[in-house]
């Protein structure tokens, strides 16, 4: 309205004058698939809703003195309340069921791709065990085998995610963009993760291998 100083002012709303006594952040009164708009609150006597803030430990008795108070001066007319909360969640019950979906699901995706990186982090540090074991004589160091092991599996992981990256980036904005207000995607938010689970899952076979006595390795030989 392009008010400097509001509160006080006087204005026109339906041919009727209304000071304004007060002025409050935007917020969403509607779905986060819109942009907040503008929106003003009136009082009236003659208001049929009426929406009241209680505290969290207290709806049962709050409720009560309300619905008390309300058959003391509507009596006859039933006392009908909902929360705004419940509302809200109908609003997202979709998104939410989305979200469910997609935690199973990728929890499932991640279980199983642990499961074959440690199956494949086992057969690799066993088929190169003499190896293992010759460079630890020779005098390499137990972090220096482990990274050396750790970077293959980090090389092949690196080589997936440049091609389920940009699939994952480019559904994820789409469906982001639905949304009014949404967070930026960037590159940590994929890599970051992916290569914590890939070191840790493989970590525990590298430095198994790297911790073996070399004696028992090398003993057939």
């Amino acid at each position: 309205m392009g008010l400097k100083n509001p509160i006080g002012t006087t204005v026109k709303l339906w041919g009727s004058p209304k000071t304004i006594i007060g002025v409050t952040r935007d917020f969403h009164y509607e779905s986060l698939y819109k942009n907040i708009g503008p929106l003003f609150i009136c009082f009236s006597k003659n208001n049929q809703n009426i929406i009241a803030r209680i505290s969290a430990k207290a709806e049962k008795e709050t409720i009560a003195k309300i619905g008390a108070l309300y058959g003391k001066y509507n009596r006859g007319l039933p006392f009908e309340y909902k929360f705004l909360d419940e509302d809200y969640r109908v609003l997202y019950a979709a998104e939410q069921r989305v979200s469910v979906l997609s935690e199973w699901f990728a929890g499932i995706a991640i279980l199983i791709s642990c499961l074959g990186l440690f199956g494949l982090s086992a057969f690799v540090v066993q088929r190169r065990r003499k190896e293992i074991s010759i460079r630890k004589v020779v005098g390499a160091s137990v972090s220096r085998l482990a990274t050396m092991l750790s970077v293959d599996f980090i090389r092949l992981v690196l080589m997936a995610f440049l091609v389920a990256v940009p699939l994952a980036w480019y559904a994820l904005g789409r469906w982001l963009q639905t949304f009014a207000y949404h967070i930026a995607l960037d590159a940590a938010t994929f890599l970051v993760p992916g290569i914590v689970v890939t070191i840790a899952t493989v970590s525990f076979q590298t430095i198994k291998g790297a911790f073996a006595n070399p004696a028992d390795n090398l003993r057939s030989e």
